[in-house]
């Protein structure tokens, strides 16, 4: 589906078969001399499909369109290589274009996620489930590397990059001050909260996010494009609500702390999810993935104030408040 969202600018539907997120929103800025696709898919048939038919009846013209990739995760990013033409740029964040180039490796976050209590059989099964494993891409064109603050023109439209860290540690969005809209990825989603993971030592990505949401909140956005289903018009209420939602995270964590110590994976066991299923083990392994993720990117913010106690028992971290 094809939705002129502002002139000249395009709202493309990718399918992403198989995920809660159901869609990914593609943006096709076009202009002169170059036209500009914000985000791609999964490296599969379908969001290849999808994509070039916005293409056609777009009438883009792939040897004068470049790419802008909101942040590294498969489902914005791994589509690129298929569809980039030979005198395309490809624009993206420095932090995760080193993790691109040196060649992402699972086996750290595997061994992370074993550490967190995550059972070796269920950890095993999430990867072979998960949609950069599966749907990731094998080749990457040459990046070119975006900075804070770096202007980008399209056409009419002139953007700047602001690097937004949290749902990913460079994750970008493109701002357009004149016109007041907001390309987001998934730094801000409507009808969803970006999840918010933590899968190594060393970082602290909710404060991240946090920073980021204050960080958009100063923008008199009128218009926000979000990487996933429905645009936004308030931005300051929804990035209240996206606060409220993590304020109410850390004091449900609390509250599981309090009662007894756990690992990262009991935790989230025990957290309250917007699923429908009637218990822990009942959940897909890639939500219990992606939930034990979220559980340890709570536990490191409050760990980082003091309000958690980390130790070790038997290879796992288990997490207990602070005495």
């Amino acid at each position: 589906m094809i939705h002129e969202v502002a002139p000249s600018l395009y709202r493309v539907q990718i399918p992403l078969p198989n995920s809660p997120l159901k869609f990914l929103n593609s943006y096709f800025i076009l202009g002169e001399p170059r036209n500009l696709i914000v985000d791609t898919g999964l490296n599969r048939p379908e969001c290849l499909r999808a994509l070039r038919a916005g293409m056609r009846q777009l009438g883009v013209d792939l040897e004068r369109t470049d790419f802008f990739i909101t942040h590294m995760h498969s489902d914005h990013f791994a589509l690129t290589s298929q569809v980039v033409g030979k005198t395309s740029r490809v624009f993206f964040n420095r932090p995760e274009a080193e993790i691109v180039e040196a060649g992402f490796h699972w086996e750290p976050m595997i061994a992370y996620g074993g550490l967190n209590g995550f059972p070796r059989a269920e950890l095993e099964a999430a990867l072979n489930a998960h949609p950069g494993f599966k749907h990731g891409s094998t080749w990457m064109p040459y990046l070119n590397i975006i900075e804070e603050g770096e202007p980008m023109s399209v056409g009419d439209y002139h953007f700047t990059c602001l690097i937004t860290p949290g749902h990913t540690l460079g994750h970008t969005c493109l701002w357009e001050a004149e016109r007041k809209i907001l390309i987001a990825g998934d730094h801000i989603l409507g009808d969803i909260t970006p999840n918010i993971q933590c899968w190594r030592d060393g970082f602290d990505p909710l404060a991240m996010y946090l920073e980021s949401l204050d960080k958009t909140t100063r923008l008199d956005a009128q218009l926000v494009l979000p990487g996933h289903r429905s645009l936004i018009q308030n931005i300051k209420e929804r990035i209240g609500q996206l606060k409220e939602h993590h304020h109410l995270r850390l004091e449900e964590i609390r509250g599981i702390m309090s009662a007894a110590p756990r690992d990262a994976y009991q935790t989230a066991a025990h957290m309250s999810w917007d699923i429908n299923c009637s218990s822990w083990e009942e959940f897909p392994v890639a939500q219990k993935w992606f939930a034990t993720g979220e559980a340890m990117a709570h536990l490191r913010y409050l760990e980082n104030r003091g309000e958690v106690m980390v130790t070790e028992e038997s290879g796992q971290r288990i997490y207990g408040p602070a005495i």
